[in-house]
């Protein structure tokens, strides 16, 4: 686990500060790995090239140091992540007389390379970014994991193409100040997050999830490619429930095993929910003595569940460690987790999130999370969201809709940010359409497409920023669960959920993984019938009946809020003057983005406790915060 940066250098005239620029960029990243760095340079007559990387220790903590080279030192690889299968396909290698010097999960990778060239990519089950550098062939490799979960950005200019875990080091390297780009701007304020390809600065991209780039380094052209092509989703409606539950059993003990080797400390989040309480029992069961599990709450009451925590601790017999947090622990804290993103990322669960990977890494250096587990099991509320606008907009002749929604818009405001019920029914009613895009408007968390024509200028505005995702899916109009979950796998896993846990757990050198991405778990999912994952109203069905015989009567169906943070609140008391700066006319009308009136506005509404705008104040706050404390400092 690390993080990795490179970058190349299109001339032919020698650079005698290579080690240096590359020592540089890992300065930036030093929190991904404390442990130990590497830097390799190159130099030939057309090209040089430089490639770094950070190192938390895990696995081969004596032999595993970077950069890593084959015998004949004509390829190269820096590797930031974990292979759960490194061992079976050593095994292979081993087995066809392939001699290996460390005990690493890097080694493998590189051998596996070696033998069977880039078609060995497909073969890694874990999650990853590295780079290969290919003497012979005059090639560069870098690729990222099926799901996305470890990042990888890169910018091709003129003179130079640069690669790295993240942002901040990318940015560093370039000459000139990036301009924002269009499309990241509009997507951030639809999302609350940018997912990839695109980022918030023009010409840099992310690496799209389950793909490599190849780069010719006689050319200087490069081409991007998927790592295996997504398997077409059938469904097999004769699976029963005995058969299903029993495999859904087998594969989540397999895979949280396959995420629990380590050559130092490992626990749990334990937040109480039915993903985390699965994987906590799993290791639990696995290991001789007690596990370490660690949940983190919130003294205001209604955002507090460590009570289903304590549950779940006890019946496995864990270590279990508490943290209950207020307004003055993320008052310490929330600049270095806000600007750590590196662009404007506005899902306000970072917060705990990097709490608790702070008091965590006190006692462990790997933790096994439940993310993930309601992508591949069905079990976000949008799920049933998206469901009951099938049934509403098939029985609700839509000027009908149009009368409820205007009859019942003010009743059902609410001026606290407590997102209950009344919440919920509100976010439903919004997102009801009748031209097939209700589903791209339930995962616009921060403004919907009619509401941000009133809140950005018109040459800010883009429309249609769905359109990559429509056609990189081959869905324009979702209506089915399977639809849904896929949109999720590119958009709002990969942008959001993985970024949020990576950045805020690397950022206290605390390494997570996720046992519910799996790619043979989540291609199983996709074989059965979606009533075995969305029964009626019953989220992850197949999941709770597989493992309700382990927990007590019930347990599993109660339900779970969220692990957001009151920031709507915060908004209105510790972050109030700074909010309030942000909407200083003379700053909005230079900055050139916003609608001046409506969003002084919509921010007044929300302080002076008139409307609940939290998730739109939110968002505005921290792209002000990005950008008076990043861009303008680039």
């Amino acid at each position: 686990m690390c993080g990795i940066n490179g970058f190349i250098i299109k001339t032919n005239q020698a650079n005698q500060h290579l080690a240096q620029d590359v020592n540089d960029m890992n300065n930036l990243i030093t929190h991904r790995g404390p442990d130990d760095d590497g830097v390799f340079t190159y130099h030939n007559d057309g090209f040089s090239i430089g490639m770094g990387m950070r190192r938390l220790s895990i696995i081969d903590l004596s032999l595993g140091k970077q950069p890593i080279f084959s015998e004949d030192k004509q390829l190269v690889i820096l590797f930031n992540g974990e292979i759960y299968n490194y061992l079976d396909l050593k095994n292979k290698l081993q087995q066809n007389g392939v001699q290996f010097l460390t005990n690493s999960d890097t080694e493998v990778i590189l051998k596996l390379y070696e033998h069977e060239g880039e078609s060995s990519f497909k073969k890694l089950d874990g999650m990853f970014a590295f780079s290969i550098y290919d003497k012979k062939r005059n090639k560069l490799f870098i690729a990222r994991d099926f799901f996305g979960e470890k990042p990888l950005y890169y910018t091709s200019h003129n003179d130079q193409f640069v690669w790295g875990s993240e942002l901040k080091s990318v940015i560093n390297k370039l000459k000139l100040k990036p301009k924002i780009d269009k499309k990241g701007l509009n997507l951030f304020f639809r999302l609350t997050y940018i997912p990839a390809p695109f980022t918030i600065y023009n010409g840099v991209y992310k690496l799209e999830a389950n793909h490599y780039l190849s780069y010719d380094l006689l050319t200087h052209e490069f081409v991007i490619i998927p790592i295996e092509k997504p398997s077409k989703i059938v469904q097999n409606k004769n699976y029963s429930l005995k058969t299903a539950k029993k495999e859904v059993k087998e594969l989540v003990y397999e895979t949280v095993s396959s995420r629990s080797i380590s050559d130092v400390p490992l626990g749990t989040f334990l937040s109480g929910g039915v993903d985390s309480s699965i994987v906590s029992l799993c290791l639990a069961q696995e290991k001789s003595s007690p596990i370490d599990t660690f949940s983190i709450g919130f003294e205001k009451k209604a955002y507090d569940e460590t009570d289903k925590s304590r549950v779940v601790a006890k019946l496995i017999g864990s270590n279990h460690h508490e943290f209950i947090i207020g307004e003055k622990d993320i008052q310490k804290n929330i600049e270095e987790i806000l600007l750590n993103f590196d662009e404007p990322f506005a899902d306000s669960s970072s917060l705990p999130t990097y709490l608790v990977s702070n008091r965590t890494s006190d006692y462990v250096k790997v933790a096994l999370t439940g993310d993930g587990g309601d992508e591949v099991f069905g079990g976000y509320n949008k799920y049933y969201m998206g469901k009951m606008n099938n049934y509403y907009s098939k029985f609700i002749p839509e000027p009908f809709h149009n009368f409820i929604s205007a009859i019942s818009s003010p009743i059902l405001k609410t001026k606290s940010d407590k997102r209950k019920h009344l919440f919920k029914l509100e976010r439903l009613l919004n997102s009801i359409n009748y031209n097939g895009q209700y589903y791209w408007d339930i995962i616009s968390l921060g403004y919907t497409k009619n509401s941000l024509h009133q809140f950005l200028l018109p040459a800010i505005l883009e429309d249609n920023i769905f359109e990559w995702y429509k056609n990189k899916t081959g869905i324009a109009n979702p209506t089915s669960l399977s639809d849904f979950r896929t949109i999720d796998k590119h958009i709002s896993l990969e942008g959001d959920m993985l970024v949020k846990v990576d950045r805020t757990s690397m950022l206290n050198s605390l390494e997570c993984r996720a046992p519910f991405l799996n790619k043979t778990l989540w291609n199983y999912t996709n074989s059965l019938p979606e009533s075995l994952l969305l029964k009626g109203w019953n989220k992850k069905y197949i999941l709770k009946e597989a493992f309700k015989d382990q927990f007590d009567d019930g347990f599993l169906d109660k339900s779970k809020s969220g692990f957001g943070a009151p920031v709507g609140d915060w908004l209105r008391s510790s972050l109030k003057s700074e909010l309030e700066s942000y909407i200083d006319t003379n700053k909005l009308e230079n900055q050139g983005v916003f609608n001046i009136d409506p969003t002084r506005e919509l921010i007044f509404n929300h302080l002076n406790a008139k409307a609940d705008n939290t998730f739109k104040v939110w968002t505005f706050y921290c792209f002000q915060k990005w950008y008076y404390n990043t861009y303008q400092n680039l």
